[in-house]
């Protein structure tokens, strides 16, 4: 609760967009242009999406065919295939969907999953080499590989094949010649939809093979479906989508969804464990009552996923999510839920340091927050960053140094892109790579710290120019209270999933009159207010994390309110719930 926070609310729609889908009530209508939803066909999309529409034919990627033939001539002569992925739940998911993919087609295949500390994102030489000597001749990369030119030339001196599967920011200057690449962003890609995860891209591969091989009469392990085997590996999807934070809409938002359904009966016995550590099911073994949300992978599946890449090694996730050993199983399940305990604690104690940091240095109001930690682990830098860009609302940087060198993740806000700026910049760094809004580097020498720093701020602030960076609160549409019913939340019930790019829908209600602000929670931290606005009857809200409103407000006060609707079950009972998401007193 912050009445320094500046509120944004949407544009109105025109009359005109208004008049062409009479058949919608007015605020579906103005929450489907917020999203820029605007035509039928992205409409009918959107509130019913139909795997079998809305899911396009892999084999446009241009480069799809290729590819594909390339690993069926691999399992034909029983060559075996690296899989290269990445040490988070994206590229973790991205690995296990090619793994057993290939696997169930008869291939063979190995998988490499990098060390955050030793060997860094991506492909490098010696793992390179070390794929030569092993008699490799063909690698898969997942959510790697497009900044990899230098690699990749490597190794095709030595022979070696790589196929990209990827969704990062492409190089400036060229694309590694990789013998094909899958990756729906690059320069000149046909396939239309952009924003796809790495584990999707993996999925469209997947899903290329398996049409490829009910194509040519192959019969699956266990005489599977084709069609079957490919949905049960979109709780992967769901998982690697959501973790890694692309828009759910378009194909995306249709995999994530369908994701969700699947997860509740996902066949991945490690799978299922993970999800009972996180108690999002029964230790009995049934499934739960209520669909999973992308809040319940977002807070619950991903961090202990990621958990093992940033304290141990991601080759714990991964097994876990293709063993089928019960004993194997829990024993993994054990390590990973304690490598989440570890992960929650040392970030906690290093996010303190991080805050007292800037403020020691005066970098409040800097146009970028640089934060160094000696000793700090590069598998929790990113979260300490995202968690001061979060306070601070600044571009924030949070390195570690170990052995003499720097290396360290960005987080940025929606008016900055971070990546863009280091592409400008390359000479400062022996690798780097990422998104707009995160990235992750490792310094040439910790000398040149201080010269980047300089170079970073300047960039921001001419990319700035004019723009303040302040919090603000986007709100979708100004209603008035008694509108919210049963009703219309079964159609807003449609928006879901949110998630970037489709975040839950936020109301602004004005002049409200407090009937009553009580603390609840074991320590007060949470706030019940009741309030009415023209009418006698009385509206509950929750405010988590508000409990310090309670000594502000007293009944009678006037407010203006901004909140999301839920729904709160309780003993058997289902209500309406407007969740606060800030207020301001009049």
């Amino acid at each position: 609760m912050n009445n320094m926070t500046r509120w944004i609310i949407k544009e109105p729609i025109t009359e005109a967009f208004s008049n062409e889908f009479p058949e919608l009530p007015h605020l579906v209508k103005q929450l489907l242009a917020n999203r820029g939803i605007t035509t039928q066909a992205a409409i009918d999309e959107f509130l019913n999406p139909d795997y079998s529409v809305d899911v396009h034919d892999p084999y446009l990627f241009r480069d799809m065919r290729k590819a594909v033939d390339r690993i069926f001539h691999a399992i034909d002569t029983g060559e075996k295939v690296m899989i290269h992925g990445d040490y988070d739940a994206d590229g973790v998911s991205a690995s296990v969907i090619l793994t057993v993919t290939i696997r169930v087609l008869g291939g063979k295949t190995d998988i490499f999953l990098p060390h955050r500390e030793t060997d860094g994102y991506g492909l490098n030489e010696r793992t390179v080499r070390g794929f030569h000597d092993q008699g490799i001749h063909l690698v898969i990369t997942c959510d790697c590989g497009i900044s990899n030119v230098k690699e990749i030339e490597l190794g095709n001196t030595l022979g070696i094949d790589t196929i990209i599967t990827d969704h990062h920011q492409e190089p400036i200057d060229h694309l590694p010649p990789a013998y094909a690449t899958i990756h729906p962003k690059i320069a000149g890609e046909t396939y239309p939809d952009k924003t796809l995860a790495g584990g999707g891209v993996a999925f469209k591969l997947a899903q290329a093979l398996l049409l490829e091989h009910q194509r040519r009469g192959g019969v699956l392990k266990n005489n599977q479906a084709h069609e079957a085997f490919e949905k049960w590996l979109l709780d992967m999807v769901a998982i690697s989508s959501v973790a890694d934070m692309v828009p759910l809409l378009g194909e995306t938002r249709t995999l994530v969804r369908y994701g969700l359904v699947v997860l509740n009966k996902t066949k991945r016995l490690g799978l299922r464990k993970l999800m009972q550590c996180a108690r999002l099911l029964p230790m009995n073994g049934e499934r739960r009552r209520t669909p999973f949300s992308p809040q319940d992978i977002g807070f619950r599946i991903a961090p202990r996923i990621n958990a093992a890449g940033r304290m141990n090694h991601a080759n714990v996730a991964f097994k876990l999510l293709i063993e089928e050993n019960p004993d194997d199983i829990d024993r993994l399940a054990a390590e990973l839920e304690e490598n989440n305990i570890d992960r929650q604690r040392l970030t906690e104690e290093l996010v303190i340091q991080a805050q007292k940091q800037v403020k020691d240095t005066q970098q409040e109001e800097a146009s970028a927050i640089f934060i160094l930690g000696e000793g700090w682990s590069t598998g929790i830098v990113g979260l300490i960053a995202s968690k001061i860009k979060d306070v601070f609302y600044r571009p924030t940087f949070v390195m570690g140094l170990n052995h003499d060198e720097i290396t360290g993740s960005g987080r940025s806000v929606s008016e900055v892109d971070m990546i863009k700026l280091l592409q400008s910049m390359p000479h400062f760094f022996t690798k780097f790579g990422g998104h707009p809004q995160a990235c992750g580097f490792t310094l040439t020498s910790p000398d040149v710290l201080e010269e980047f720093k300089t170079a970073f701020r300047a960039a921001v602030e001419q990319q700035l120019r004019e723009t303040k960076l302040e919090s603000v609160i986007t709100i979708d549409v100004e209603v008035d209270l008694g509108h919210i019913n049963w009703n219309l939340f079964e159609i807003l019930d449609k928006f879901q999933p949110f998630g970037v790019g489709n975040t839950e829908p936020r109301y602004l209600a004005r002049g409200l009159i407090v009937h009553s602000a009580e603390p609840v929670g074991a320590d007060g931290q949470h706030m019940r207010l009741n309030v009415t606005r023209n009418s006698a009857v009385v509206r509950k809200t929750i405010g988590f994390n508000c409990g310090e409103w309670c000594k502000e407000l007293k009944a009678g006060d006037k407010i203006d309110l901004v909140f999301e609707v839920g729904v709160n079950e309780w003993n058997g009972t289902r209500e309406l719930q407007l969740k606060i998401v800030d207020l301001k007193k009049l």
